[in-house]
């Protein structure tokens, strides 16, 4: 059990850092002249960095923006409720409160991916923008959705054992 428990605490803070990851990092749009993200679009030295492009996008960029900080708040509550909830839950019951709380920044993520992916062609017809591909943390945000979805999960079937 203790093996198990040690695994589930290392899968939920490589899924927090995967959160943090996606959400501060400048690479969910990249092409050779700039990379942008759900903050600010810098250029390809990363000297210059403006948020003009950004702000264009409207009110769906402070959608994505509100989501993933709700997700990565979520995940952070759930893994301290996780903790508590290990020393103070009898024996047999269930982390209901902590997957609940993961399973909320599942559907974060989910939500803000799923706008940045419909938004793609609005975002990213601006100046040069049109031509590139997405970047690393917006894969980074599609797996942490998958593991936040997966760690709710476990936390609703755990029980808690001797």
């Amino acid at each position: 059990m203790l093996v198990l428990l040690g695994f589930i605490l290392v899968f939920h803070l490589a899924t927090a850092a995967l959160l943090f990851i996606a959400t501060i990092n400048n690479a969910w749009w990249r092409n050779d002249l700039l990379s942008t993200d759900i903050w600010m679009t810098c250029f390809s030295n990363g000297s210059h960095c403006v948020n003009e492009f950004v702000e264009y996008y409207g009110d769906c960029i402070k959608a994505i923006q509100a989501t993933m900080c709700l997700s990565v708040i979520f995940c952070c509550i759930s893994f301290i409720v996780f903790v508590v909830q290990l020393f103070r839950l009898q024996k047999g019951q269930r982390f209901y409160i902590a997957g609940t709380l993961q399973l909320l920044s599942s559907l974060c993520v989910m939500i803000a991916a799923s706008i940045y992916t419909n938004q793609q062609e609005t975002f990213h017809t601006t100046f040069t923008l049109n031509s590139g591909n997405y970047g690393y943390s917006y894969i980074l945000a599609w797996i942490a959705f998958a593991f936040t979805l997966i760690s709710g999960v476990m936390y609703i079937v755990l029980r808690k054992r001797k």
